[in-house]
């Protein structure tokens, strides 16, 4: 079965442009908590860009020196970047999580995590302990006057704004229940048809098994979830993100299979009891927006085409074009899979196929998918212009390897044209290593591209981070700003930009 790879490209790039011994003091514990204005800067913060900037990641890569098995176990860690009037303040918290209070007292690793972090003891401490730890570390958005941090498998974290504070664990009006997985890839729909054009917030849920269990909240700009529908699919589903179209939510159904023995045994984590079915279809999940009932029309019902195989983490965005639904996604060959007893900070990059970016045309009517690549460079992260959200676009923005072949840490900000196919590229290489970009409109109903792109950057020759300003419509030219803070922030995976101001300037 012919899956996502191109087989013509090479595996490996003439020249690397980073060293792994760089690229991990990336992955070093932060233990102190920083609250300041920036004042090592590089070029001018632009005077019209105010708001705040949240970003979330691990921050504890060890507890009291006792290494975690996989940075997606580290404790949550909300950094805050404020712009205001030409000024920027930075602020960072661990989220207070119950678990991370008891670790931080006992100086020990109490909890088993999903990518397998085991507690001292061996598979006899570990065994028929199914009390996962609740890391609140994946993402953190801003909606509804609340401040969540979000873990996919668990309920919210509720945040002072401004002090960072934990608050409380959010259940939305007793809509979630103790325990219920409120994903932490929302959508942010910016008019939505059932709510006369209102800006409403997307987001699901899985509750995996034999057959899988997909709930899908709306909720609305106070905050509260207005509509919430479940659907079942067959079989087993490890989903990490989704997209969205006015009318329908859309989600790849990995080709994976998990054997709960060897976690349940105390011998694996949860995530290492995954393993990508290559023989398998991708499946992709269409559920709609809206009900009806008329079960003939395609609009009112769950539909699962197949693809060729293959494994998705992030959707860059999707929109509805005739029959069809569009969807640009970043894929892989197959599931990077997490090894009993490996370091994740010894990856072999060039042992690894790169993430690249595809899209996919879903016919509804045919219940056929065709695809086609757009960038075969190694990606990850995609954001596009807050406005475009669900609707047919020009522009995305990209973390990207420094080369154009291969598989590498991401080092680079890409942007893709899709209209000329013209691509841009700033890098931060050899010393600095890129993650996820956020585009912040200049005007929200301007130009596509009319704004900035912003973005932590790890420098490792300093073993500090940058927050870099680059112009939007070029990405060619040199950053406009670079704010070099007093230390570094470890890998993070996901944030959001939003227009309020929560410093005292």
């Amino acid at each position: 079965m012919q899956n996502f790879q191109i087989d013509e490209i090479a595996s490996t790039v003439a020249e690397k442009s980073y060293s792994r011994e760089s690229w991990q003091g990336g992955y070093q514990s932060v233990k102190e908590e920083y609250d300041y204005w920036i004042d090592d800067i590089e070029g001018e913060i632009p005077a019209d860009l105010n708001g705040t900037l949240f970003r979330n990641g691990p921050g504890l890569l060890d507890i009291n020196g006792q290494n975690i098995h996989h940075p997606f176990d580290g404790d949550g860690m909300i950094s805050r970047i404020t712009f205001t009037n030409g000024r920027a303040h930075f602020r960072n918290r661990f989220i207070r999580t119950q678990a991370y209070l008891e670790e931080q007292k006992a100086g020990k690793i109490l909890y088993r995590g999903v990518f397998g972090t085991q507690k001292p003891g061996g598979w006899l401490a570990n065994a028929f302990d199914f009390n996962l730890k609740n890391i609140a570390n994946t993402n953190v958005i801003y909606w509804g006057g609340k401040l969540l941090a979000l873990w996919e498998a668990a309920e919210p974290h509720k945040l002072d704004p401004q002090t960072l504070e934990t608050l409380g664990k959010e259940y939305f009006d007793k809509v979630l229940s103790e325990g219920e997985a409120f994903a932490a890839h929302p959508r942010f729909d910016p008019s939505c048809e059932q709510d006369n054009g209102e800006p409403c917030l997307v987001n699901f849920s899985i509750k995996p098994g034999l057959s899988t269990t997909i709930t899908i909240f709306e909720l609305n700009t106070a905050g509260k979830i207005i509509r919430k529908t479940a659907h079942s699919v067959p079989g087993f589903a490890f989903i990490h993100d989704f997209a969205i179209t006015p009318n329908y939510c859309i989600l790849f159904q990995n080709p994976v299979a998990f054997n709960p023995i060897p976690f349940a045994l105390g011998m694996r984590g949860a995530g290492e009891c995954i393993k990508f079915q290559g023989n398998q279809p991708t499946k992709v999940i269409i559920i709609p927006r809206t009900s009806g009932t008329n079960e003939d029309n395609n609009k009112n019902k769950v539909q699962i085409l197949e693809t060729q195989s293959g494994f998705v983490f992030h959707h860059c965005n999707a929109f509805e074009k005739d029959s069809e639904i569009i969807i640009d996604s970043i894929c892989y060959e197959n599931l990077p899979e997490v090894e009993p007893e490996s370091d994740f900070r010894e990856t072999d990059f060039d042992a690894l196929k790169p993430g690249q970016l595809w899209r996919f045309h879903l016919n509804l009517k045919d219940n056929k998918v065709s695809r086609e690549l757009i960038e075969s460079r190694c990606c990850e992260f995609p954001c596009v212009h807050p406005e475009k959200v669900g609707r047919e676009y020009r522009y995305l923005y990209t973390g990207a390897a420094h080369g154009d072949s291969g598989n590498a840490p991401l080092q680079a900000f890409e942007k893709v044209d899709l209209q000329t196919g013209e691509k841009q590229i700033w890098s931060a290489a050899p010393d600095g290593f890129a993650s996820e970009p956020n585009f912040v409109p200049r005007n929200r109903h301007g130009d596509e591209d009319d704004g900035w792109l912003l973005g932590l950057v790890y420098d490792s020759n300093h073993h500090r981070s940058d927050v870099v300003i680059l112009d939007a419509k070029d990405l060619n030219k040199e950053p406009i700003a670079r704010l070099h803070l007093k230390h570094h922030i470890p890998y993070g995976l996901h944030g959001n930009f939003v227009n309020d101001v929560f410093v005292n300037s």
